[in-house]
C-alpha cells in the first residue's frame, strides 16, 4: 500500500516520539517537519525530511495527508483551525486548548465542518485500557460502585530547575497530568459530572500545588477517589506499573486504579480480578474467586499514530474526538476550581 504521508509539528518531547513511530510504521512515513528550532533541523535531516520553520510554509511546499499537531498548548487551536481551513486532518496533542472557552470555539468548528481531528490522549490507544473496558463492560464487576485512582510519583528538583514556570499557577500536576487521569476515568466508568478537591503545597512550598486530593461522581451514580502528587515517593502511577514507557521504571506488584462493582473488581494495570462465584453468594465472610485477566502490551504512541492513518485515509472516525478533548479540559479546570474554593463543582 502506499504509505500515508503525515507531517509532525513541533519537535519537542512528544513531537520527537511521533517522529518516530511514523518513521517505523507500516502503514505510515513522515515527510516533514515542522519547527523553526536548531534542534529540529537536525532531527529532520536525521530523517531525510524537510524541516519548515511554520505551518504556512510547509502547506506552501507541500500537502502532506495529516499532520501531527506537538506544539505548545498555547498554539493549540490557531494550528489545528489553520490545518481545518487547508482541509487537512490532524492530530492534536492534549490539551485540546488552554482554557475550556478556546476549546469550546474549536469543538463547535470542528463539528459544524465534519474536520477530521483526532485528539491525542494516546492511553486511550492501550491495550490495558481496551482490556479494562472489555472487563467492565462485561457486567462481571455487577452494577459498578466506586473506582480509586492515583497518580503519585517524585519529579526530582532538576525538573523545577530546568522549567522555572512549572513552580507556578498553571505548571503543577493538576493541569500537566491529570488530564491523562480523566480520559481514563471516564473511558472506564463513564462520564464525570462534579468533582471536589483539596490542593496542597506544604512539601515545596512553590505557589503551584504539589499534591491534591479529588472526589468525583460520574452520571452514572458511580463515585471515584484520586490522590495526584509529583512530590510523593510512591509507584502507583501509570507511568510506573504500565511498562508502555521504557523510560520509567515499573513495578509489576503495584496498581493505579481499582474499579469495584457490586459482583467483584478489577486492578489495573495488573487485570487481577476478584469475583463472587455467583450472585447469591456474595459477602465479606465468603472468599473471592481469583484470577489475571489476559492482556498484551504495546506502545500506545505506534497504535494513535497506526489509528491516526486510518483516520486520515476515512476507514474509522477518530477514538478521541475533539468534544472528548473538550469534556477532559472541563474536569481539569473544574479540579482547579474546587480547590481553590472548597465548594463542589458540577459540570
Amino acid at each position: 500500500m502506499t504509505k500515508t504521508r503525515i507531517a509532525v509539528a513541533g519537535a519537542g518531547y512528544i513531537g520527537q516520539a511521533h517522529m518516530g513511530v511514523a518513521q517505523h510504521s507500516a502503514t505510515v512515513t513522515l515527510t516533514a517537519v515542522v519547527d523553526p528550532s536548531p534542534v529540529a533541523q537536525a532531527l529532520a535531516a536525521q530523517a531525510d525530511v524537510p524541516c519548515y520553520a511554520s505551518l504556512a510554509e510547509l502547506l506552501a511546499h507541500d500537502r502532506p495527508d495529516g499532520v501531527v499537531l506537538a506544539t505548545p498548548n498555547a498554539l493549540h487551536v490557531a494550528h489545528a483551525l489553520e490545518c481545518m481551513q487547508a482541509g487537512i486532518p490532524c492530530l492534536l496533542e492534549k490539551p485540546i486548548a488552554p482554557t475550556v472557552a478556546e476549546a469550546q470555539t474549536l469543538v463547535d468548528q470542528v463539528e459544524a465542518t465534519g474536520a477530521k481531528v483526532l485528539i491525542g490522549h494516546h492511553r486511550a490507544h492501550s491495550p490495558i485500557m481496551a482490556q479494562a473496558q472489555a472487563v467492565v463492560q462485561s457486567g462481571e464487576l455487577g452494577q459498578l460502585v466506586a473506582v480509586m485512582g492515583s497518580a503519585t510519583f517524585f519529579k526530582p528538583d532538576s525538573y523545577y530547575a530546568d522549567g522555572p514556570w512549572r513552580r507556578e499557577v498553571g505548571g503543577g500536576p493538576i493541569l500537566l497530568n491529570m488530564i491523562h487521569e480523566v480520559h481514563n476515568l471516564r473511558m472506564l466508568c463513564g462520564d464525570i459530572v462534579a468533582v471536589q478537591a483539596f490542593a496542597s503545597n506544604a512539601i515545596r512550598g512553590f505557589a503551584v500545588e504539589d499534591t491534591v486530593s479529588i472526589n468525583l461522581r460520574f452520571a452514572n451514580g458511580v463515585l471515584g477517589t484520586f490522590l495526584l502528587s509529583d512530590t510523593a515517593a510512591c509507584a502507583r502511577s501509570w507511568e510506573q506499573t504500565s511498562q508502555e514507557n521504557k523510560a520509567y521504571p515499573s513495578y509489576d506488584d503495584e496498581d493505579c486504579y481499582v474499579i469495584a462493582g457490586t459482583h467483584g473488581s478489577l486492578s489495573v494495570p495488573t487485570m487481577r480480578l476478584k469475583t463472587y462465584p455467583s450472585p447469591e453468594d456474595r459477602s465479606w465472610w465468603k472468599p473471592f474467586d481469583e484470577r489475571t485477566v489476559d492482556m498484551v502490551r504495546a506502545d500506545p504512541i505506534a497504535l494513535q499514530m497506526e489509528h491516526f492513518g486510518a483516520v486520515v485515509r476515512g476507514e474509522v472516525t477518530p477514538l478521541v474526538t475533539a468534544r472528548d478533548g473538550l469534556n477532559n479540559l472541563r474536569v481539569t479546570e473544574a479540579i482547579v476550581q474546587a480547590a481553590n474554593t472548597g465548594s463542589t463543582v458540577k459540570l
